[in-house]
């Protein structure tokens, strides 16, 4: 399990686009933190911590204990904002999270053992990778740091959809929830473009020839 992530943060009065946009020329990002049936708070801080916070994975996806003036508070990172060419975090919502109450979020997904899956192994197939995360809702307590998907079963020229993926105890699927035809293509196997274009141009030589 790794390290909770801390970020210290610090209540501000001012709101409004000009506040902001005062906030980040002194190097700090705007933030609200709302949740868990309490008013929304505006927050501040310092820009160089996220940058460097937010460059861990689980920055996205796991609880974090955000110092609030002192005041620790767990949180997800609901959104982020940022800048279109630049290196910068230009605004952040936190979502206050309660043990007993179920959250919604994304985890990343990690490929496991593709480069022996005899699909690719012993056929030449090419992974493609459909989808980087899953929507889940679990308890605070049952998330996941990431969701595990194991390659080694995928047969050549077959797809695996999220139904066929194996959630953790706890963790339910937000999209499959919606029904059948949100079941998404998560990781197919594939021979490469050129191998398959020589296939069908052998098999039309063949049937011309016959």
């Amino acid at each position: 399990m790794s390290t909770k992530i801390e970020l210290l943060a610090s209540l501000r009065s001012e709101i409004g686009k000009g506040a902001s946009r005062r906030l980040r020329h002194a190097d700090k990002v705007p933030a609200v933190l709302y949740g868990a049936g309490q008013d929304a708070v505006a927050l501040s801080l310092d820009h160089n911590k996220v940058i460097k916070a937010q460059e861990e994975e689980q920055f996205y996806s796991q609880i974090i204990n955000l110092v609030v003036d002192g005041k620790p508070v767990d949180v997800i990172v609901k959104d982020m904002q940022r800048h279109p060419f630049k290196r910068k975090v230009t605004h952040i919502d936190f979502q206050r999270i309660v043990a007993g109450e179920e959250i919604h979020t994304t985890v990343p997904v990690h490929f496991i053992n593709e480069d022996t899956a005899p699909a690719v192994k012993s056929e030449g197939g090419v992974v493609s990778h459909l989808i980087n995360e899953i929507e889940i809702s679990c308890l605070p307590k049952d998330l996941p740091e990431f969701i595990e998907v194991d390659v080694s079963g995928v047969a050549l020229g077959s797809t695996l959809h999220l139904s066929d993926v194996k959630l953790p105890a706890g963790v339910s699927s937000v999209e499959l929830a919606k029904g059948e035809e949100h079941d998404v293509a998560v990781v197919s196997i594939d021979l490469p473009k050129a191998a398959k274009d020589e296939d069908e141009d052998g098999g039309e030589e063949e049937a011309s020839e016959e």
